[in-house]
């Protein structure tokens, strides 16, 4: 990642309002690991285990805390919060292509569609005629918009992105390949011993600066809307079921699976793989371990996690004998005339 003039430490000090420790004039062309970072690249450090690494790094500065500044031997970007600091400073060598406005030869756009003449359609998209594009979206290749779907000023949907049916998108939205957002949610009714479609009505909102990663799909409500508030960040392959809400700055690692109707609070890190059952609660700021499995609310901010950490085979496989006696034994343990459900 390389800018062709560069920065000078000066002006990148300048720029973020970091101390510098160090000759400003040295210029840096791009960003790197403390391990592999070049001479004409920054680095930084935010996790206090890869101190070591300092002693060794040929990086021209690193982005750092103060208190890891006297560990450093070169130049340092005194930072409140490094890691923050060093994405500003990485997008400052993030090289973008170029979008031309306008609509390729190969796409599908029906007539009524609304786009905006700042928008960029690109090769085999397709437009449903009730569908609107704002100023400046990009939609890369192989896009389907469908029916009563918006897409917000600035979004980019980088390739292959579904919207199906009543998904508004706001500013700013990045969508990765992949994508189906607005799909039929997982409703059905049993009768008589057989499934009836329950039609799903709802739609989806996504507000603005939402990040959805590539594979991911989230449903459209089946009577009102699934909903993402502002700034939520989801990973690649979630699965966000019909009418869950997603407050604003949440964000969610791969593979998690969230059941219909649950209400995620604001603020909240849910880690990879976790699953979250429907029709509860959890409150703001709420952090949940990866693999771990949520069924009931969760009504008071704090860690949470559940699961059996992995062990060697044999050990595991004793462990998983005794998991079936467990309740023999706590039945007696359990002190004389003590009140308590037993089932």
């Amino acid at each position: 990642m390389n800018t062709p003039t560069g920065l000078s430490l000066g002006e990148l000090a300048d720029r973020f309002a970091l101390e510098l420790i160090g000759e400003r004039t040295v210029v840096v062309r791009g960003v790197g690991t403390l391990a592999h970072a070049g001479t004409d690249q920054i680095s930084f450090l935010s996790n206090t285990r890869y101190r070591g690494a300092l002693a060794n790094t040929q990086a021209a500065a690193v982005v750092l805390s103060k208190a890891d500044a006297a560990h450093a031997t070169g130049a340092c970007l005194i930072s409140a919060n490094p890691y923050a600091d060093f994405a500003r400073i990485s997008a400052c060598f993030e090289i973008s292509r170029p979008v031309d406005a306008g609509i390729h030869p190969t796409a599908v756009v029906a007539a009524g569609a609304e786009i905006a003449d700042s928008a960029s359609i690109g090769p085999l998209c397709v437009i449903d005629a009730s569908a609107r594009i704002g100023a400046g979206a990009i939609l890369g290749p192989g896009c389907i918009i469908g029916r009563d779907c918006v897409v917000g000023a600035g979004a980019r949907l980088v390739a292959r992105v579904c919207l199906v049916e009543r998904v508004q998108l706001g500013a700013r939205v990045l969508i990765h390949p992949g994508a189906v957002i607005g799909a039929d949610g997982f409703g059905l009714a049993m009768d008589a011993g057989r499934w009836l479609k329950v039609p799903q009505r709802g739609g989806v909102r996504i507000g603005d600066d939402c990040e959805i990663g590539a594979n991911t799909t989230i449903d459209r409500g089946a009577l009102e809307d699934t909903v993402l508030e502002e700034d939520v960040r989801l990973d690649n392959q979630i699965q966000i079921a019909h009418n869950v809400f997603i407050g604003a700055h949440t964000a969610i690692a791969g593979c998690a699976a969230i059941a219909g109707s649950a209400r995620i609070g604001r603020r909240c890190l849910i880690g990879g793989g976790a699953g979250i059952i429907g029709h509860i609660e959890i409150a703001d700021r709420v952090v949940i371990g990866a693999m771990s499995l949520v069924t009931h609310s969760l009504r008071e901010p704090g860690e949470y996690c559940s699961g059996t950490p992995i062990q060697e085979k044999s050990a595991w496989r004793k462990n998983a004998a005794r998991f079936r006696h467990l309740d023999e034994l706590a039945r007696k343990i359990k002190p004389p005339g003590s009140q308590g459900n037993e089932h």
